[in-house]
């Protein structure tokens, strides 16, 4: 019987794809726990649709990812910590820290997963980060560490 995967099953395969599988099994194991459904044409068809809307919502992904590498390339944004005489801060910077600054001073939100900090931020100075916003666009900023005016 063919069946289509709803979920990925360790010894079957991936969800979408269209298996052969006994009939016993897909009857009394597979489809109670709502795991398969069988490959009639009416199951291919809307197989068929979800497969290109989830297309259709990966490219509107990438480019919304594009759009917001070209917005924040090069670009400077400015975190401020709490530091001592000699310009070294109590604690450091963090990713989450970063990303609050980029959506408090340029409107754009970024998820802290995101950014990646290539060095400790623990004194003042300018450091580079890497923000990745999708598996196939990366952007690198500068993050301007100041110390808080008393």
């Amino acid at each position: 019987m063919k069946v289509i995967l709803l979920e990925d099953i360790k010894a079957l395969g991936k969800k979408g794809e269209i298996k052969e599988v006994s009939e016993g099994y897909a009857r009394n194991f597979l489809m109670p726990k709502k795991l398969v459904l069988e490959a009639n044409k009416s199951n291919l068809n809307m197989l068929a649709h979800n497969q290109q809307k989830q297309k259709e919502k990966e490219a509107k992904e990438l480019q919304n990812a594009q759009n917001l590498a070209e917005k924040l390339k090069d670009k400077t944004i400015t975190v401020y910590g709490k530091a001592g005489e000699a310009g070294r801060l109590f604690g450091s910077i963090t990713n989450k820290e970063v990303a609050d600054a980029i959506e408090e001073s340029l409107g754009m939100a970024v998820d802290k997963r995101k950014v990646e900090l290539l060095e400790p931020m623990k004194t003042v100075g300018v450091y580079p980060v890497l923000l990745k916003l999708h598996s196939q666009v990366q952007c690198k900023i500068q993050v301007q560490v100041e110390a808080i005016s008393k």
